[in-house]
This record gives structure tokens, C-alpha cells and sequence, in this order.
């Protein structure tokens, strides 16, 4: 395991090293340094230094110049620090090589994304998905640890003792990983049969997803009572949440806060939290949420919907909702709304704008449930038993003559229930959608 992830304490003072190369925008190496700094400042590592540097054309040992990499850690033991961080992902050979030139930690982003992720993770899928993740990550880059062995070298079969000490990590990663992906197929398994169960209720739900720190959590929080961890920090929660909102027409909505995206998010953390994004995956409608205060909105908006085409949910119905309009300036907020004119602008922290979009909610919770009044003869208990199983059940009653049940079922399934309706019951349908 790489020295950072196993004694991050011993990990105080940073050099921080932005890079910008031809393929990207203008301006944007300095605005993902910006966000490596909120990222480190996560972890309570003291920034020393930032510094963007113009890349050109990448190079195979440090992935920088030879000269330059040599500059970056001469200025890093001047001032005293003990890491150096890239903010471009670095090859298991190139980490190596820097850390052999400059005899300090050298890290990139995915590592520093993985300790945050191993910090704010809560329960149990989380934990494992995490440590998954790490150990893939660290697994090739298991050599760092046992330099000074591997140049023993010993007699006959067995290699030096270093070589040796090399491969028995590799196995015990490499078993570790297999136990990780079986204990998290069980519980993906729970989670899949409870999300089963909830697609059999007749209720709708909706996917809270943005960039991270945009609101999702406050506004679960604001909508639903509920009490889901809303700090101002980047994945204050990594654990998707799923709670009741009761709309303004009476039914239940069924909303779930999932983890944040940020821009280049490593791969292994992408796969690792699938499961937890597929959540957005079986909703009925996405509420996109983003923070018009913050001056890289436009990214930030790109990214998630980068992900959720990943995801295969790119063109599920959503509701875009600017959030944070107490805090932003008439200048961007006035370049949001004709931007994007269909979209919400909200404050969750004052409410404003809170009863348009649960408004919208309502046009947009599909619900192709019947509600019902039945009597069911006692010789048809297979019938309760289809209901329960396709619908739900809110009253029940043994009568004389039968069953009598209020509840409700999908319209698909009409002609199984339809014989056994005492009387109608005030039908909710979905609103026509409001033309634009």
C-alpha cells in the first residue's frame, strides 16, 4: 500500500502542481488546481504552494520535463513540504520516479479523491466500495513500499527478499480484493431486492444528483424532514438516502439523495458506486441540482450530465434547479436564466422557490396506479394475495359476503380486479404535462 494511504498523519505540508495542456480550455488547469485545493484542504493538508504549469506534450518518466520536475521539487524541500500533488493522473512507473528523485510522497488526484471517499464513507456499501477501489488503485503501485528490498537479491528460486515480501503483498491484495467483490455482491443483492420491492409500490420516485456541495442533501433535508449529513464540504455524504415526500396533491413521492459527481472522478470510483447511481437509473425523473453561486457552474453541469449519459439516464425527464440564489450576484444569475430558461431557481436555505418546484414535481411523478374499492369473494383470496403483490393495500375488512379492500393497482393489471370493484374510488392521475 502506498505510504500517503497507509500514514496520511505523517502528510502535513503540500505542493500543489495545476497543469494545463493544449487539448484544454483556456483557464481550465487553473480552475481544476482550484478545485484540487478545496479537494487537500478535505483532508487537512496545508497548502504550501499552488503553481499551474503549461504542458505541452507528456513525458514518460515524470510525466513533466526532466528539468522542471526537478524545479517543482527543489521548491518542495525549500519549503519544507513532505508531499508533492499532481492534478493529473499518474502513472504507477512515473509515481515511482518522482518519488525516488525527491525522496517525498508524490500523489494525484484519483488518491487524494480516494482518501476523502475512504473518510466520508458510513455504511457498510460504502466501506466496501471504497476499500475495493483503494486496493485496486494500490495494487500496482505496491512497489513504492519495498524499494529498498527489492535490490537484494538472493539465491536459487525465491528471489530477494524484497521480491519476495513484494509478491506475498500482491496475494494478500489480491485476495482481499476477491473477499471485497463477494461480500459487495451480497449487499448490492439486498440492495437490488429492496429496490424491487419499492418499484412494486405505486409511488414514484424521483434521483437528487449534481456536483458535489451543490445542496442535494439540504434540499432532501428542506423537502422531506429529514436528517441526512449537509455540510459545507466536497461528499459530506457518500450513502444514497431515500425518504417520503409528501406532494401538494396529496401522493407520496419517493426521493434519494446520491453521491456528488466531480470532474475527473477516477474510473475505479465510478464503477465502485454504480450501484448507488443506479438509483437514478429505476427513478421516474431526475432532479438536477446546481450551485448558481459557484462561478464554474457551466462545468459542473457538463460533468453530471456526462455521467448521467454513462449511466444510460441522459434523457430520463429532469428538472434543472439552480440552487444558492440568496448567495449569487444579479450578473450570473441573470446568464443562468437565459441559458437555461426551463429551469428552477431556488434558495434552500431561505425556501424561495420551493412550492414551483414541487409543483413541477407533481407534473412529473408518473403514477399509472387505479385506486379502488373491492369485494372479493372468500373463495378468491388469490385475488388479495395479486394485489398485495402488484399494488398496495390501505384498508381491509372481512364482510359477510367477502373481502372488502381499498387499495390500489396498476392500470395494466385492470382486467384482473376489475370483476371484483365495488365502487370507484377518486382516481389521481398524472397532470397533462404544462405546455411550454
Amino acid at each position: 500500500m502506498a505510504d500517503f494511504l497507509t500514514d496520511q498523519k505523517s502528510t502535513q505540508r503540500a505542493l500543489l502542481v495545476g497543469i494545463q495542456t493544449p487539448k484544454m480550455a483556456i483557464g481550465e488547469g487553473e480552475e481544476l488546481l482550484g478545485e484540487l485545493e478545496e479537494l487537500v484542504e478535505n483532508l487537512g493538508i496545508e497548502i504550501v504552494h499552488s503553481t499551474l504549469i503549461n504542458l505541452r506534450e507528456p513525458q514518460a518518466k515524470f510525466l513533466l520535463g526532466t528539468g522542471k520536475a526537478a524545479e517543482l521539487i527543489k521548491h518542495a524541500k525549500a519549503a519544507e513540504c513532505d508531499v508533492i500533488i499532481l492534478d493529473e493522473e499518474l502513472s504507477p512507473g512515473q509515481q515511482r520516479n518522482w518519488e525516488e528523485e525527491s525522496g517525498l510522497a508524490v500523489i494525484d488526484r484519483q488518491e487524494v479523491i480516494l482518501e476523502i471517499f475512504a473518510d466520508r464513507a458510513q455504511t457498510r456499501e460504502a466501506v466496501l466500495q471504497v476499500a475495493l477501489a483503494r486496493m485496486e488503485y494500490s495494487l500496482p503501485r505496491l512497489k513504492r513500499a519495498w524499494t529498498h528490498l527489492s535490490r537484494q537479491r538472493g539465491k536459487g528460486a525465491l528471489g530477494g527478499e524484497g521480491e519476495t515480501q513484494l509478491e506475498q503483498d500482491r496475494r494478500l491484495v489480491r485476495d482481499r480484493v476477491t473477499r471485497l467483490k463477494s461480500e459487495l455482491a451480497e449487499v448490492l443483492q439486498q440492495r437490488e431486492v429492496q429496490r424491487r420491492k419499492r418499484m412494486r409500490k405505486p409511488v414514484p420516485g424521483t434521483a437528487i444528483v449534481g456536483y458535489t456541495n451543490a445542496g442535494k442533501s439540504s434540499l432532501l433535508n428542506k423537502l422531506t424532514g429529514a436528517h441526512v449529513l449537509a455540510a459545507d464540504k466536497l461528499f459530506a455524504t457518500l450513502d444514497p438516502t431515500t425518504r417520503q415526500l409528501e406532494l401538494p396533491d396529496g401522493r407520496t413521492l419517493l426521493a434519494t439523495d446520491t453521491v456528488g459527481f466531480i470532474r475527473r472522478l477516477p474510473h475505479r470510483l465510478v464503477e465502485a458506486f454504480k450501484a448507488t447511481l443506479e438509483e437514478v437509473v429505476v427513478a421516474d425523473f431526475i432532479i438536477h441540482v446546481l450551485d448558481v453561486a459557484n462561478p464554474n457552474v457551466e462545468h459542473h453541469f457538463a460533468t453530471t450530465m456526462e455521467v448521467l449519459g454513462e449511466l444510460g439516464a441522459g434523457n430520463k425527464p429532469m428538472l434543472i434547479v439552480f440552487n444558492k440564489i440568496d448567495a449569487a450576484t444579479i450578473h450570473p444569475l441573470a446568464l443562468m436564466r437565459a441559458k437555461h430558461p426551463e429551469a428552477l431557481f431556488i434558495s434552500v436555505h431561505t425556501g424561495e422557490g420551493l412550492d414551483r418546484l414541487l409543483a413541477r414535481c407533481c407534473e412529473l411523478a408518473i403514477d399509472d396506479h387505479v385506486s379502488a374499492d373491492l369485494l372479493v369473494p372468500h373463495h378468491r383470496y388469490d385475488i388479495i394475495g395479486k394485489l398485495h403483490d402488484l399494488g398496495t393495500v390501505s384498508a381491509q375488512e372481512t364482510l359477510d359476503d367477502g373481502v372488502r379492500i381499498i387499495g390500489r393497482f396498476p392500470v395494466k393489471n385492470r382486467a384482473i380486479f376489475e370483476p371484483f370493484i365495488n365502487a370507484p374510488v377518486a382516481k389521481r392521475s398524472a397532470p397533462a404535462p404544462r405546455r411550454r
